[in-house]
């Protein structure tokens, strides 16, 4: 029974797999799985909460939503005794987005896969197979491919675990911010270091929710330091493509006018989510019964 929780216990091997078997569902394969997961968002999510759903759509998978507003957390259970709540109700797998990082420490003993939506400043896991997707997609190979990540470094998951993915598959991985969120990474804080040079400029969102105070850049000086301008655009690579998690601050992190042009893949990693998590949830579920 794998559990999904970090990309830092997934083999090449396994990831590539994973990547295969997303390929072989967009291309049409009909794999009704059945079972039954729920959804529990601790924190809010659009992408990957509703591709989690669509995924488990199209596996022929009964999703159950989860409203912590009207749930027995209010009451002060905890996420162990949850969980354990769903799988005595026959619940097969569960799909857990929470504010604390390595939330899924508490969860052992558990008898259902768990699937980490996102935990704190932690990890991403399955944002980051699609973004791995993405990529492999456009190249066909991670080796000597050449990904810049830009942006709220420490606070980001998706950073994090595209970081350990990418690397780990023989990808060059370069990291701009500002120097105090660099999160203990080797960082420049000159976008213009890698612009000409990159063949994935992937930006990230800054994460005001994350911050405790501080005083942070104006839309308009992060742009003008940190963000893909329409004039930094214009020194990329002819085949370099541009890539998102989202959400985006249009304006901020990129220009406008860039979010669906030519080179952007922001929509298509979207589209490619429900794909990977598919895969996911096949990996995860097939050996529950």
């Amino acid at each position: 029974m794998p559990n999904l929780l970090t990309m830092n216990n997934l083999t090449n091997e396994t990831i590539m797999q994973l990547l295969q078997r997303a390929a072989e569902f967009e291309q049409g394969d009909l794999l009704k799985l059945g079972g039954t997961v729920a959804n529990l968002f601790f924190e809010p999510s659009t992408r990957t909460k509703m591709s989690f759903e669509m995924a488990e759509h199209k596996l022929g998978i009964a999703s159950l939503p989860f409203e912590t507003g009207f749930s027995s957390v209010l009451k002060g259970e905890t996420l162990y005794d949850t969980v354990k709540t769903l799988e005595a109700i026959g619940v097969d797998a569960v799909v857990i987005r929470h504010s604390e990082e390595e939330y899924y420490r508490q969860l052992e003993g558990v008898g259902i896969p768990v699937i980490n939506g996102g935990d704190g400043s932690g990890q991403h896991p399955t944002q980051s197979l699609l973004d791995l997707y993405t990529i492999w997609q456009e190249f066909g190979r991670f080796e000597d491919v050449h990904v810049t990540i830009a942006g709220d470094i420490a606070h980001s998951r998706v950073a994090k675990s595209n970081a350990a993915a990418l690397t780990q598959l023989g990808a060059k991985v370069s990291f701009v911010c500002p120097p105090e969120w660099s999160g203990g990474f080797e960082t420049s804080n000159r976008m213009d270091d890698y612009i000409e040079e990159t063949d994935v400029m992937m930006l990230l969102r800054v994460q005001h929710e994350r911050h405790a105070g501080g005083e942070l850049l104006t839309k308009e000086q992060y742009h003008e330091r940190y963000g893909l301008t329409i004039e930094r655009e214009g020194k990329m690579k002819s085949s370099a493509i541009i890539m998102h998690p989202a959400p985006i601050n249009r304006g901020v992190e990129i220009a406008d006018s860039l979010v669906e042009s030519e080179r952007s893949r922001i929509f298509k990693q979207m589209a490619n989510g429900v794909f990977v998590r598919m895969a996911v949830l096949e990996y995860t579920m097939k050996g529950r019964d």
